[in-house]
């Protein structure tokens, strides 16, 4: 046996005809993690907590308070899509801030209500849905800047 022999193929090398692998499953497909259920149930307090404060700023101030309320639905529905990494992470929150509008909707049986103006009850609503199925929707995270993608460095 000379030195100058290709060396054996071992477990320790990489083959270069090996087929290609599967990517691992995604999005609904994905097996469950049970650490994310206490951050989705953290996510949907909050998403009722900033309906909340929002119902109450946008009646108070109205188009300054509508946009107030508007930017932190919208700060919290891409923080929940970053912070889980998945679109149920935008959608948690949506849930709780959704059902907590809904429910100050309904009313005093003496005819108050939380909101202010109609028009700015339809802005709030549509407006917070239209934010949080965008924060849903969109199509992949941007990659952070410190990760090049190149293995060793």
């Amino acid at each position: 046996m000379s030195s100058r022999q290709r060396p054996r193929a071992s477990s320790e090398s990489p083959r270069t005809n090996a087929p290609p692998r599967s990517p691992a499953p995604t999005g609904m497909a994905a097996p469950p993690n049970p650490a994310r259920i206490p951050v989705y149930v953290g996510l949907v307090v909050l998403g009722a907590a900033v309906g909340l404060a929002g119902t109450l700023v946008q009646a108070a101030l109205f188009p300054g308070g509508l946009l107030l309320a508007l930017a932190a639905s919208a700060g919290l529905f891409y923080g929940g899509r970053v912070l889980t990494g998945t679109q149920l992470g935008a959608l948690v929150p949506a849930v709780g801030w959704f059902v907590c509008v809904v429910l100050l909707l309904g009313g005093r049986p003496e005819g108050d209500y939380v909101f202010g103006e109609e028009i700015g009850l339809a802005l709030f609503l549509l407006g917070g849905m239209a934010v949080a199925v965008m924060c849903a929707t969109m199509s992949r995270l941007p990659f952070q800047a410190n990760d090049t993608g190149r293995p060793g460095t």
